[in-house]
């Protein structure tokens, strides 16, 4: 009965691996056929006739170290803005006491039921006002708050002892050192994990770059490349090698600081 049990485990993890794993290995070998097997129907796995000039006339229509720098500039400063803020609210919540403080969390907590489309507009007339459309800041300001990182590491903050705050108040700490001289290092994992899962979204927002930016010199990558799409022909070989180019980056991190992820997300779980 247990061997059963486990088959059944282990092939269900084998169709969650391809599930996962699927659409990058299509993603590779049609970003390597011709135009006429790219769009063939029935399609083809793998290709006939390995065309990598695919490769070649992407980079030369699109300025990659340009979209490239752009990209890192903005997950650098999406990543510590969001940490800085949403660490502080997440410190607030956890360990401070006001008036309304359960309130005002779950109020928080509610904008997670919003569509992140409803606030493009509000958004976009603040870079207006603030006269940043078409820059780089207009890409960083929005993103410098994040309910998911409040929520997270507030459920990090809760995890570690009090007695750790009262021991460094006795010692003569107050609020702020407390929060980062103790507080922060121990909530690494936590701070780690928000960090990968900002960067990856960031790296792959789309809409608001396109929205908020016209010229191809203040474009991130994802929006850069979604100017494959054409009105008329769309050459999806070429559409799939700029994605593997531009997701390359992210599939490296993921690999390398997974571990980090599964520790910050379980460890939200300590304590509620």
């Amino acid at each position: 009965m247990k061997k059963n049990y486990r088959i059944w485990i282990y092939l269900s993890l084998v169709i969650a691996i391809i599930a996962t794993i699927g659409p990058f290995i299509w993603m590779f070998l049609t970003s390597i056929k011709t135009y006429e097997e790219a769009i063939k129907i029935p399609p083809s796995i793998l290709p006939e006739i390995t065309q990598w000039i695919n490769y070649k006339i992407v980079l030369d229509k699109f300025p990659f170290i340009q979209l490239y720098f752009n990209t890192f500039v903005v997950v650098l400063g999406v990543v510590v803005g969001q940490i800085i803020v949403s660490s502080l609210a997440a410190y607030a919540f956890a360990r401070l006491e006001f008036p309304f403080k359960k309130i005002l969390f779950v109020i928080v907590l509610s904008l997670l039921m919003i569509p992140g489309q409803i606030f493009l507009i509000p958004h976009y007339n603040i870079m207006i006002a603030l006269k940043s459309t078409n820059t780089l800041r207009a890409l960083i300001i929005p993103g410098l708050f994040n309910v998911f990182g409040v929520f997270l590491l507030r459920q990090f903050f809760m995890g570690i002892p009090k007695e750790l705050d009262e021991a460094a108040m006795i010692d003569g700490c107050n609020r702020f050192q407390i929060y980062y001289k103790i507080i922060m290092p121990l909530a690494k994992p936590g701070l780690v994990a928000l960090a990968i899962v900002t960067s990856l979204n960031t790296w792959k927002s789309l809409m608001w770059p396109i929205i908020v930016n016209r010229s191809m010199e203040k474009m991130t990558l994802s929006a850069g490349l979604a100017f494959l799409i054409g009105e008329h022909t769309t050459y999806y070989e070429q559409v799939m090698a700029g994605a593997v180019i531009s997701v390359l980056p992210m599939i490296v991190i993921f690999i390398f600081f997974q571990k980090q992820i599964v520790e910050g997300i379980a460890s939200t779980g300590i304590k509620g």
